[in-house]
């Protein structure tokens, strides 16, 4: 195979999510994908030329009788639940494919795909597909109850116009303060709808500002840890949008550990750069990473694949609409949310692409 063909190939394997390695029937590196290099953190430059043997343990003999089965029936050959124990001491399950590279003597490809990103790519798929579901669900409803909302206080407010006692008027004022209540909760639900406007912002910029909002609103009984990874870059966003999702999140976190009546209430926001990840089927170089984490009493686990779902809460006073939202509000940035919960510490990780197509808004003149 000439070299120009050579590199055309490589240069096509690099964009792929799964793990490639190409290597000589003596299991010789000829060539790795980045994707190799963040599955076994071992950088190419280590790699080529040395021996397959520099990624796992005890598998020499295995990979050596694979490659000469392939090569004599002229077959790829698959596994699709292999355990491979890394030299970090890292056991991972992958499905493995190896065929021998055409127009290349002696040359065979191995392909990995750990079985646990093939799961958390179904869960993303399932977790987006919910998002349209919910978003759909939430419009819908808002639209069909603002009508008859209006007319209600409308109503009330011509009914206390008749009425001649004070303490009956007491009455019509509850309608119209629950109508308005219930309004502004609509207003709400239509808030990822509303235009948006795109500008490069820092994430500390946002984070800082949701942290004071924590803080007026539950004085100083819970402590505002920051963890910040400060050479992250500014990216473009719709600030104010942002602002919405973290905050439901962090205020969620932060009644869940005043309900609980607990003693060294923290609220963590950690931001950490992740590079070479997947998510929403498309493989980002660099993305943000946010944690929000709290050390309440965690979220039960017949909730937790249900808390993104709208009108879902553990709160006798919530209305399930605060993570429904922020969820919406992450995809608008084309972004993924996950949780993680188990008692003394829950985790909100949200993860948003530092390149996006988003473009920002002109200001006008």
């Amino acid at each position: 195979m000439s070299n120009e063909v050579k590199e055309i190939k490589h240069e096509a394997m690099e964009s792929l999510v799964t793990a490639v390695i190409i290597c000589d029937k003596n299991l010789v590196i000829n060539y790795i994908n980045p994707s190799t290099e963040t599955l076994f953190e071992v950088s190419a430059k280590q790699a080529i030329n040395n021996n397959l043997s520099i990624f796992f343990e005890d598998t020499h003999h295995f990979f050596k009788k694979i490659l000469q089965k392939v090569d004599e029936q002229q077959n790829s050959y698959k596994e699709h639940e292999y355990f491979l124990q890394t030299h970090q001491k890292k056991t991972i399950c992958v499905s493995l494919t190896v065929t021998a590279l055409i127009d290349s003597k002696d040359e065979f490809v191995i392909e990995f795909i750990q079985m646990d990103q093939q799961l958390k790519v179904a869960r993303e798929e399932r977790m987006f597909i919910q998002q349209q579901a919910n978003t759909e669900l939430l419009r819908n409803l808002a639209h069909e109850v603002r009508n008859p909302l209006g007319g209600l206080r409308g109503a009330a407010q011509l009914l206390e116009q008749e009425l001649s006692e004070d303490s009956l008027k007491e009455y019509t004022q509850i309608i119209i303060n629950e109508a308005d209540r219930l309004q502004n909760l609509m207003n709400r639900m239509l808030t990822p709808h509303q235009m948006p406007v795109y500008k490069k912002t820092n994430i500390h910029e946002i984070l800082e500002r949701v942290g004071s909002l924590i803080l007026s609103e539950f004085s100083n009984d819970i402590a505002f840890i920051r963890d910040y990874d400060v050479s992250l870059p500014e990216f473009v966003i719709d600030r104010e949008k942002l602002i919405q999702a973290i905050l439901n999140i962090a205020r969620n976190a932060a009644q869940a550990m005043k309900r609980n009546n607990q003693d060294g209430m923290q609220l963590t926001f950690i931001t950490r750069a992740e590079r070479q990840i997947v998510f929403r089927k498309k493989k980002h170089a660099t993305a943000i990473r946010i944690d929000i984490v709290d050390n309440g009493p965690g979220i039960k686990n017949e909730l937790i694949d249900k808390i993104f779902f709208p009108l879902v809460t553990e709160s006798e006073n919530g209305s399930g609409l605060g993570l429904s939202l922020a969820q919406n509000l992450i995809s608008l940035h084309q972004g993924m949310i996950d949780c993680h919960s188990v008692p003394g510490k829950t985790v909100f990780s949200i993860v948003l692409p530092i390149e996006n197509n988003l473009k920002a808004t002109q200001d006008k003149e």
